[in-house]
């Protein structure tokens, strides 16, 4: 009755040395399929035993928290955990931890390098000269334009601080705005007017607790004409549909995904379109990122379990 699981993609691809603190406290691990989320068969079968959990992102249902019978705590190795469902872990009285912070300067530079590579057409510009193909296309420049932050947590603050910068304008819509951000050229706007002036949106915030999403047809429509939105956040944040149709109608100039309902996608239509940059799910894969919350959800499990 000491085994715990460990899912992230980025630890059963290869584990990382924190893990060996488990092994020091003598607790057995068992790992997940190495390299991909695991499917809900797979972790009620791999749970059996289990009483610490060191999650992903994968989707940890009801169903496969009301079969565990030993589990006491999940330690996520991110901040966010609206992929569980929480209600039937209080229910099992099953704590959850979280390594909130841990991969914030991975994602938050990610967001200004798909911005950056997104003005400057820099994919597609490599894609045609492998091809041979000489053909250049005008970009923008970012000083002065307008970055939208829909979610300005840790993340969104460490993105503000260097767009900011890089001498643009930064106005961001959060739940809680915190006070102690104090920075030239930012301010905190509703919804709306953030929709109204941003030149780039970038989503930063949770799932909506409903599942749906909180960018449709109806939003896109509020926004400037050519606005580029970046999604490192999650994939249920934006309606695809809509958001093609913005594409394919010029409403949207160009999108940058970092993340997906199926990982990998299932569905290709955004990702093929030329106008769009896709990532695999790349945010918090730096080796900085990883360690930090590696090392934090380690010490998360090992402090509940005592």
């Amino acid at each position: 009755m000491n085994k715990i699981l460990i899912t992230p993609r980025s630890l059963t691809r290869e584990a990382h040395p924190a893990l060996s603190q488990l092994i020091d406290a003598g607790f057995e691990l068992v790992f997940s399929s190495p390299g991909r989320l695991p499917e809900e068969v797979e972790l009620m079968h791999l749970l059996t035993g289990c009483i610490g959990y060191l999650a992903g992102v994968e989707k940890i249902t009801g169903r496969v928290l009301n079969a565990t019978k030993d589990l006491r705590v999940i330690s996520r190795n991110g901040t966010g955990v609206d992929n569980i469902d929480l209600e039937a872990a209080g229910k099992k009285q099953i704590q959850i931890c979280r390594t909130a912070g841990a991969n914030a300067q991975g994602v938050a530079e990610l967001t200004l390098a798909l911005l950056l590579a997104l003005v400057r057409s820099i994919p597609f510009s490599d894609a045609g000269l492998k091809k041979t193909r000489w053909q250049r296309s005008k970009g923008i420049e970012l000083k002065g334009r307008v970055l939208g932050l829909v979610g300005c947590g840790e993340i969104g603050k460490r993105t503000a601080r260097m767009a900011v910068g890089m001498g643009m304008q930064v106005v961001a819509y959060d739940f809680l705005p915190d006070p102690s951000l104090r920075l030239n050229n930012f301010a905190y706007v509703d919804l709306a007017d953030l929709y109204r002036r941003a030149d780039f949106i970038s989503l930063h915030c949770p799932a909506a607790a409903n599942g749906e999403p909180i960018i449709g047809a109806g939003e896109i429509r509020k926004m400037k004409k050519g606005v580029f939105l970046i999604n490192t956040a999650r994939a249920s944040l934006l309606d695809h549909d809509a958001v093609l149709a913005g594409l394919e109608s010029g409403n949207i100039a160009g999108l940058a995904l970092d993340v997906f309902d199926v990982e990998p996608p299932d569905d290709y239509r955004l990702v093929q379109d030329e106008r769009v940059i896709a990532t695999p799910h790349i945010g918090g894969y730096t080796y900085e990122s990883v360690t930090r919350a590696t090392v934090q959800a380690v010490e998360n499990l090992i402090q509940a379990l005592k």
